[in-house]
């Protein structure tokens, strides 16, 4: 059925008013390309609503007149599920404008607020009110907590406070026939059935878009202490961690694994950062551990560097002295993303493996690697402390860009290859959309395969909402 898109712009101009709608081409870059620099097709249009009673009137006349529709929170997402789908035209809904702080409850320790926030906004907003949303992303000031509910997002302080998962207790959705289903629940415990909410988290706005959240908040931390730490090797940094866990109690929030050739890039990227150690050493720890009341955050670090010492897992460490030190440390950990991407073409890849079998892995997938193209180089970092890995690759640079590009195609499925081996998972926090879409379904089983296809039958039986997403359309 062809799409009237003369009478789709004149139903979303009187609905949103001139500046809810952008259809001018030249405007469109901004939304149709990634952090990473990747760029998807052109929408018909970009409609910007700012209620989720207008998302819902879009939704519902795209259902109407089978207009494919596509959600997009904070061009952070890094598997094109949130671009426009190159082969065939799509309506792209930005929730940018549903950016409100509905509510602020410091004694249930929760916020509601429109799906259009942005990550550093609600962090800020709960700080104000001597709490703490714990989610904590490189792209933060960017990405929104709709897009981050929808992709289930993790990053720094997983082992402490978990997954998007997690960190939501209620949500409000419109589903694929623009129906709105109000799930805005503040309850710590409710075990009425079904958890609908579930569905949406990591859903990818394949079963509906999010226009708000309930989200579960902390403690603020009054005390925090961050330490590099050199370590001989992986296997070290993981009896580190093991130590760390039992020694620092629960108070170990974020324990980064970075080798040395990642620490090489932060400095290419921003070479005004120092280095906080005077030898080069193989790998290295990030880590840090806070407390919301009074704890000996110090004592506990230094005998984690003296019994690691004697086990011989530390080589040297540094602990921050103060708050500027320590966020020259993490600049390191941010720093290295730039520097990778300003190497050019490199696979990204998001893998997660049983804690205990990282060592293996690295070494089976080094190998892999090795033996196919010696001149790649490995960049491999991560949230160790959860398992997650990213085993990144720079293909040679005398390779033309198409050469490149077939050397890292293979080479991922061969990595992928090892991850189903060593029963881990192609995604630890950044999702399916179109880029991971052929190598998840090669690794479902058919019943999985049966399920899922039957919830998206079920929510979206016209296939219009971000179809071609984690799903064939």
């Amino acid at each position: 059925m062809p799409i009237d898109t003369a009478a789709l712009h004149r139903f979303l101009t009187e609905l949103l008013g001139t500046g809810g709608v952008i259809d001018d081409p030249a405007a469109f870059a901004r939304y149709t390309t990634d952090w990473a620099g990747d760029k998807g097709g052109d929408p018909w249009m970009i409609a910007r609503p700012a209620t989720p009673e207008q998302v819902a009137d879009i939704v519902a006349f795209c259902h109407r007149h089978q207009i494919p529709m596509v959600a997009q929170g904070g061009h952070s997402g890094l598997v094109g599920g949130a671009q426009p789908d190159p082969e065939r035209g799509e309506l792209m809904i930005s929730l940018e404008r549903l950016n409100r702080i509905r509510h602020l409850d410091p004694v249930n320790f929760s916020m509601s607020v429109d799906s259009g926030c942005i990550l550093q906004t609600v962090k800020e907003a709960a700080e104000e009110a001597d709490c703490y949303f714990p989610l904590a992303l490189g792209a933060q000031g960017s990405c929104q907590i709709g897009g981050n509910v929808s992709t289930n997002a993790g990053g720094l302080n997983v082992l402490r406070y978990g997954m998007m998962r997690q960190l939501v207790l209620g949500l409000e959705v419109v589903l694929p026939d623009g129906r709105l289903w109000n799930g805005m629940h503040a309850l710590h415990k409710d075990n009425r059935g079904y958890d609908l909410k579930q569905l949406f988290i990591g859903a990818e706005g394949t079963l509906g878009i999010v226009t708000g959240a309930v989200l579960k908040l902390a403690p603020r931390p009054q005390t925090s202490r961050t330490a590099l730490i050199a370590v001989p090797d992986i296997a070290a940094a993981l009896a580190l961690y093991g130590q760390a866990r039992r020694s620092c109690c629960d108070l170990l929030s974020a324990f980064e694994l970075i080798p040395r050739v990642c620490m090489e890039l932060a400095f290419e990227a921003a070479p005004d950062l120092p280095d906080p150690f005077d030898d080069a050493h193989p790998v290295y720890v990030l880590m840090e551990v806070s407390a919301s009341g009074p704890a000996d955050l110090d004592t506990m670090i230094e005998h984690l560097f003296e019994t690691g010492a004697e086990q011989e897992h530390v080589l040297d460490g540094v602990l921050a002295s103060s708050e500027t030190q320590a966020a020259q440390l993490w600049q390191i950990r941010e720093s290295m993303l730039e520097g990778q991407q300003m190497r050019g073409e490199h696979l990204r890849t998001d893998v997660s493996l049983p804690i205990s079998g990282l060592t293996a892995f690295f070494e089976d997938a080094s190998h892999a690697v090795t033996q196919r193209s010696p001149d790649t180089q490995i960049i491999a970092y991560g949230h160790i402390g959860d398992g997650n890995l990213h085993f990144n690759l720079l293909p040679p640079a005398r390779l033309d860009l198409e050469a490149k590009k077939a050397l890292l195609h293979e080479l991922e499925d061969a990595l992928f290859d090892i991850v189903d081996a060593h029963h881990g998972s192609i995604s630890a926090e950044h999702g399916i959309g179109r880029v991971k879409q052929a190598a998840f379904l090669a690794d479902l089983s058919d019943t999985e395969y049966t399920l899922l296809k039957g919830l998206k039958q079920l929510f979206d039986p016209q296939g219009l909402m971000a179809a071609g997403r984690i799903l064939p359309r």
